[in-house]
């Protein structure tokens, strides 16, 4: 008699996605907000991002595309000086064509001769989505500064988006400007909703950004983090149980818990509702400058 084997099902691959935080010279954060209604994280608040395209070539080109179609944001220069760049009527034109796939955003930039600002982008930390939600991203953060970049559009305040998907659909409601320390305090009151990631980079800036100027000294330390062990930092979160609160432990690369030395903590602790974080916290107890290398052995994606 025949012996049947049930074969596991397969684990989904990460997708290489990019997202980008953008800090304006009042040292706010853009924020999106996405649907409500959406089947995942409806209604929770993400940097502005989304998956890799063949046609972007890089991550960077995805995480300034990506910006441009969810905020009206774009980070390009003009190849022409004698030629402005385009009204923010045609920009907003340009992102819904180029969202719908009827054009490129390299084909929008060469009509407009303009060049994507790639090189004002600072790598983050990268995150890699644990195993057991059906999609999994493999993204690769990036900070930029608006006074440091070229910049045409929304930079400041808040701005409606409505911007529909190929099928009818909304995926981002909202767009605004907010300050990193604004962003924590307003999650931990339960008016905002974040994902660890964002919490994690939000937090890690409230603690450089501080006030309502943005100064040379903070971006030196930000970019400081970004060329250092931290901007190169791969995180793989493990779910690691429960506290004594009952929230749960999602462990990051060091942690006690994930082979670091006794009491290190890298870790976040959440509420869970219907599987998605209501209430986030980060305990980290080490000096991101100085003490990453000890914790972590960083890679670089391949794109």
């Amino acid at each position: 008699m025949a012996t049947s084997t049930t074969s596991s099902p397969k684990k989904p691959v990460p997708r290489p996605s990019a997202s980008l935080v953008i800090v304006n010279d009042r040292n706010e954060v853009l924020l999106v907000q996405r649907n409500p209604k959406a089947t995942a994280f409806g209604g929770f608040h993400v940097f502005p991002g989304g998956n890799y395209d063949q046609q972007d070539r890089t991550l960077a080109i995805t995480a300034i595309r990506e910006t441009f179609e969810e905020s009206g944001l774009l980070l390009a220069s003009s190849t022409d000086a004698s030629k402005s760049v385009a009204s923010e009527q045609s920009l907003d034109e340009a992102r819904h064509v180029i969202h719908q796939q009827r054009k490129t955003f390299d084909s929008f930039l060469t009509e407009h001769n303009l060049k994507a600002d790639t090189g004002s982008l600072l790598p983050f930390t990268q995150w890699i989505t644990p195993i057991g939600p059906p999609k999994r991203f493999e993204t690769q953060f990036f900070v930029t500064f608006l006074p440091s970049s070229s910049a045409a559009g929304f930079s400041s305040g808040q701005k409606p988006e409505r911007l529909p998907t190929p099928d009818g659909g909304q995926e981002v409601i909202a767009a605004r400007f907010l300050h990193p320390s604004d962003a924590v305090a307003e999650s931990k009151a339960g008016k905002l909703n974040f994902m660890p990631p964002q919490f994690y980079i939000l937090s890690t800036l409230a603690e450089i950004l501080k006030g309502s100027v943005n100064t040379a000294e903070q971006r030196s330390k930000v970019q400081e983090l970004s060329s250092g062990a931290f901007g190169r930092m791969v995180i793989n979160p493990v779910g690691a149980g429960k506290d004594d609160q009952g929230r749960q432990i999602l462990t990051y690369e060091g942690d006690e818990l994930r082979g670091g030395s006794k009491g290190r903590l890298h870790r976040a602790l959440l509420r869970m509702t219907k599987g998605a974080p209501q209430e986030i916290s980060l305990a980290r107890n080490f000096d991101i400058f100085t003490e990453i290398e000890a914790i972590s052995r960083p890679t670089s994606s391949k794109l």
